[in-house]
């Protein structure tokens, strides 16, 4: 039998494995930026939860504690709306890296689809080959008239 048939798809399946692996990393960097970006709105909004306005002070410290809380939360809201856009970006990798994934998986289907096809060809050339040998022997016995000659063995 000669050299097999290369699978033609070889390259593109390398690049689509590449490309996966990269949405793979992406997604798992934007994943790991989202959870960081919700704790850190989750301390803050704890540091601002802890804050109590001065009971009895004067006026001017207290509008000061409220303008300062207010800031505060302030820098939650943000903080909690980075959190939110972190997560839906991060959802948004993973979708990408899923759709990568399966169109690895699909060109992987089409050269194991390909590889079954190349063995099933090398079979049956096998099979030919055995029924062409039989074939010829029993012409040479039969001396080509297609009756066998007698065993003397």
């Amino acid at each position: 039998m000669g050299r097999p048939a290369a699978f033609r798809l070889e390259p593109v399946l390398k690049v689509r494995r590449a490309a996966e692996q990269a949405a793979e990393r992406a997604a798992a960097e934007a994943a790991a930026a989202a959870r960081e970006a919700e704790r850190r709105a989750d301390e803050q909004a704890a540091a601002l939860a802890a804050r109590v306005p001065p009971a009895s002070a004067p006026a001017h410290v207290f509008l000061a504690a409220m303008v300062s809380s207010a800031a505060a939360a302030a820098d939650v809201r943000a903080a909690r709306a980075t959190a939110q856009a972190s997560a839906e970006h991060a959802g948004l990798l993973r979708a990408r890296w899923t759709a990568a994934a399966q169109e690895t998986r699909a060109l992987e289907k089409l050269r194991e689809r390909h590889l079954l096809a190349l063995r099933a060809a090398e079979a049956s050339a096998e099979e030919r080959a055995v029924d062409d040998l039989v074939t010829r022997r029993h012409a040479v016995r039969t001396g080509g008239n297609g009756e066998e000659e007698p065993w003397t063995g």
